[in-house]
């Protein structure tokens, strides 16, 4: 159980999803019920039948940053910067005036301290200092433009599993990589559960009495890191900056006292409120950072339900998933899927686990 091999499956390289399916809400959707341990196959827009008048969603609006910016060294050679915190850039630009935060680069040889960086109308930026692993301090110039700057020159950091050749496609996943409900940016890769949700489809639970809470954690780049040692238990799981309103709080808190069901959209909606709850399963008003790592043996303690995309093999997302029903339960439905044609990872399909 607590062997990284433990969570590996076998994957087919053709059943990963590479573009969305053209409406959101027609995407497939795999459903278990924990006590039964019955799985059912449903289109996701049949999931207004399934949820329940009363159910809390909590939901994840980040919205995804146009954090990937290609440009060139003092030397001429190529480089590619993805920022990965930009709260911290946005508190820097608040407390010095210079948008300044840790970074992935790119190249062919990796630039010194104090190296200058050349990106697109005349855009600069810094090398600063060397973090831990492959991170990087970078602090840019044009700090008073540089937001309205990254939103035209930056494009989306879409995940290293989707394949892009076509600029077409790529425009459009600034729009398909993100949900209908996105608008605190700061994220560089999607909360993909809520991909599949459109306004219509949200509109309709509601008026079946399903309500709706929202939360913030900007989805970092560890999301995408391996688990590179054999004992799970080892890894050092990534930290992301999450703030909870106080609204929300009284929500889940309020449906935690009338019994109602918490249905969790996604694993970094799941992290954020286990990470905030008490041993009652309520949860306080907060912001900070996010570093709580779930996996097998671990005690849900306020998520009732939870909505979730199928994740990559040997993956800290699939063990959250396996601490919340079975392991040996979960990667049996893995190959279910595998077997009924599911697609895959961000763009692929969903998966309701009750």
């Amino acid at each position: 159980m607590f062997r990284v091999s433990d969570y590996d499956y076998h994957l087919p390289e053709e059943k990963i999803a590479q573009q969305p399916v053209e409406k959101r809400s027609r995407s497939k959707l795999l459903r278990i019920d924990r006590q039964t341990h019955k799985i059912s196959h449903h289109s996701f827009e049949n999931i207004l039948g399934l949820l329940k008048k009363g159910d809390l969603l909590v939901v994840n609006n980040t919205k995804v940053i146009p954090a990937r910016l290609k440009g060139f060294k003092e030397t001429g050679g190529k480089v590619e910067i993805l920022i990965i915190d930009y709260a911290a850039g946005i508190a820097s630009i608040d407390r010095t005036g210079t948008f300044r935060c840790d970074c992935l680069i790119k190249a062919s040889k990796s630039p010194k301290k104090g190296a200058k960086l050349f990106l697109e109308d005349g855009v600069s930026a810094a090398f600063v200092e060397k973090r831990k692993g492959p991170v990087t301090e970078v602090s840019f110039s044009n700090s008073k433009g540089f937001l309205d700057y990254l939103k035209h020159n930056g494009q989306i950091p879409l995940p290293p599993y989707i394949k892009r050749t076509d600029n077409t496609i790529l425009k459009a996943d600034k729009t398909n990589y993100q949900t209908v409900y996105a608008c605190k940016e700061g994220a560089v890769a999607a909360p993909t559960a809520g991909l599949h949700f459109t306004d219509e489809l949200i509109s309709q639970l509601e008026k079946k009495g399903v309500e709706f809470a929202k939360l913030t954690l900007h989805v970092g780049y560890g999301t995408f890191v391996p688990v590179k040692v054999d004992d799970i238990r080892e890894h050092q799981i990534h930290s992301e900056y999450f703030s909870v309103s106080r609204k929300t709080a009284e929500k889940i808190n309020r449906a935690k006292a009338l019994g109602q069901r918490i249905v969790a959209v996604g694993t970094t909606s799941v992290r954020t409120l286990e990470y905030l709850s008490d041993e009652s399963g309520r949860i306080t008003e907060q912001s900070g950072r996010c570093d709580l790592y779930i996996y097998p043996g671990y005690q849900y303690k306020c998520v009732d339900a939870m909505i979730t995309n199928f994740h990559l093999p040997q993956s800290t997302l699939l063990m959250l998933v396996s601490a919340f029903y079975d392991r040996k339960k979960i990667l049996a439905a893995y190959e279910t899927a595998v077997n009924e044609n599911y697609r895959f990872f961000s763009y692929g399909d969903a998966m309701l686990i009750e």
